[in-house]
């Protein structure tokens, strides 16, 4: 499996949030399939994946590592809601 640049406007790579990604079957088929987010998809995609990485740098048990990764996944939302919300009233 092969993931390629982020595609945007005539396939060009750019800073987007649109991934084309080549996959192979058995079969010796190839087919593209293409993964597209939008911004709160990808706000909560990163608050996944770093939840994940601080809960285990930043505690010692299984327990603690699972209430603290769900607390800062819980953080990161409620910051994406608050920042959406705080530029929707900006722009009125």
């Amino acid at each position: 499996m092969r993931i390629t640049l982020p595609l945007g406007r005539n396939n060009d790579p750019v800073s987007g949030s649109q991934y084309s990604v080549l996959s192979h079957s058995r079969l010796g088929e190839t087919r593209i399939v293409t993964i597209t987010l939008n911004h709160f998809g990808a706000a909560t995609v990163f608050a996944l994946f770093a939840s994940i990485v601080f809960g285990i740098t930043h505690r010692d048990t299984t327990r603690d590592m699972v209430r603290y990764g769900l607390y800062c996944f819980v953080m990161f939302l409620g910051g994406v809601f608050v920042a959406g919300w705080a530029m929707w009233l900006l722009r009125r």
